[in-house]
């Protein structure tokens, strides 16, 4: 069956005689043609290239056609810090620089980079008419955290009407971009959302429940699919993400895939994830990658399910784990072998920590997934470098990213499940929500005090 078919039939709940897959190329792609993430971010041509390699290499049945959730931002004015091994980063939020919501004008489709996303979308849907192709938008809380800043969580409590205004705006924008991705020939439109994981269920069914279902809304009338994206220890919210309506919702390896498949299939939608990103596809081997994506499958199961990463997959990832994973979907004796052998486990090496702690300062340890390219861990490290800047030299904080191996060893050592998590002295503070700047600079008074 064609892979569109597939995906298809994966969100409208039918049984399916394979699994599809939907490798999260993003970068990733622009690492296969041997360039930069900025040179490749920045060219339709090289879009073009590296997503047909892509397709070339890991047979998928859908792909993403950019993963960046810059590109309105960047529209909108916000200022990008560039790299080579990531998608840009959002370091200006015009709303917090004096510029009013009032002011604002939702870009036209040929703003910024949007044309270009645009112009290889149309091309890649003319080269490959029965592939699914995913038009990856910024969801709208993320959005509007990258015009306000992290004082969006402190204006949801001072001034909501503040926060629903910009959330109507973002809103229009996401429409925009959905639009525009539709009308380019895209199949799936991915809301991506990765900010949500960081607030309880009310505030999620507050500012962001009306405002997604009514995108989801816009993208079925469309005649288009919908696939709700979201990063992090975000279980708090799988039910209500579910109840905004979307054809699918898709996780990483923060959230257990078998419970996030009982409350998709109660709400009836289809659900996709969440392969380890860095311990198994980034730093594991061919072996690793194959059992990690057979177990996926075995909870997922062939209703509903779509085997894909749990985000978009590091520059760095070796792709012969990615051609393992292809090979297995597709072949069902390989599977069955697989299942009757022996299963690995993925062996991390603790660190020796007794030089790493300080008796007259506090060390702070942030453990991420990488601050330079997930917008959660962005947010965390600044909030702990905002807090940690009045009290001088009494305060070392370090990032720790778990796309390199000491970050996972660190992870591993100080016990953190989740990520982004704050870890002051070796106790845990902080566990996948951003905390505000007062509440991290309470916990460093408390362990300055417990110092003396």
């Amino acid at each position: 069956m064609k892979g569109l078919e597939l995906i298809k039939k994966a969100m409208h709940l039918e049984e399916v005689e394979r699994i599809p897959w939907v490798p999260f190329v993003g970068a990733h792609a622009g690492e296969l043609l041997g360039m930069t993430a900025t040179e490749f971010l920045t060219s339709a041509d090289k879009m073009v290239e590296g997503v047909n390699k892509a397709i070339q290499l890991y047979n998928p049945d859908g792909i993403p056609v950019a993963f960046d959730l810059q590109i309105e931002a960047e529209a909108l004015g916000c200022k990008l810090a560039w790299a080579d091994d990531n998608p840009p980063a959002v370091v200006s939020h015009p709303l917090a620089e004096g510029l009013t919501i009032e002011e604002m004008k939702v870009p036209c489709s040929c703003k910024g980079r949007i044309p270009m996303v645009m112009d290889a979308t149309r091309r890649l849907r003319d080269q490959h008419p029965d592939l699914a192709l995913y038009g990856l938008i910024t969801g709208p809380f993320t959005l509007a955290l990258h015009l306000m800043g992290t004082d969006i969580f402190m204006q949801m409590m001072m001034d909501p009407d503040q926060v629903h205004k910009v959330m109507r705006f973002a809103t229009d924008v996401a429409k925009m971009m959905a639009g525009s991705y539709i009308e380019s020939g895209a199949d799936v439109i991915a809301i991506v959302d990765p900010m949500t994981s960081q607030i309880d269920p009310m505030s999620f069914e507050t500012f962001v429940s009306p405002y997604v279902t009514e995108i989801n809304e816009f993208i079925r009338e469309a005649d288009a699919l919908s696939s709700f994206f979201v990063c992090g220890n975000a279980r708090q919210n799988i039910e209500v993400m579910c109840q905004t309506k979307p054809d699918n919702i898709s996780i990483d390896e923060n959230i257990p895939l078998d419970f996030v498949r009982d409350i998709a299939l109660k709400h009836k939608v289809s659900f996709g994830g969440n392969m380890k990103l860095t311990v198994v596809l980034l730093m594991g081997d061919e072996e690793a990658s194959r059992r990690e994506a057979l177990e996926c499958m075995d909870i997922g199961g062939k209703k509903g399910f779509i085997l894909a990463p749990g985000c978009d997959l590091a520059m760095a990832t070796p792709q012969e784990n990615l051609v393992a994973v292809a090979e297995l979907v597709h072949d069902e004796i390989l599977q069955g072998e697989l299942r009757a052998s022996e299963a690995k486990g993925f062996d991390v090496e603790l660190l020796d920590l007794t030089n790493h702690w300080d008796k007259e300062k506090v060390v702070i340890d942030i453990i991420t997934l990488d601050s330079s390219s997930c917008a959660p861990c962005q947010y965390m490290v600044d909030a702990v470098t905002r807090a940690a800047k009045e009290f001088g030299d009494k305060v070392v904080y370090k990032e720790h990213r778990i796309k390199e191996k000491e970050g996972v060893q660190m992870m591993a050592t100080l016990g953190v499940q989740n990520i982004p998590t704050i870890v002051m002295d070796g106790h845990i503070e902080f566990i996948s929500q951003i905390p505000p700047i007062q509440a991290i600079k309470d916990k460093i008074t408390g362990h300055l005090a417990a110092k003396n």
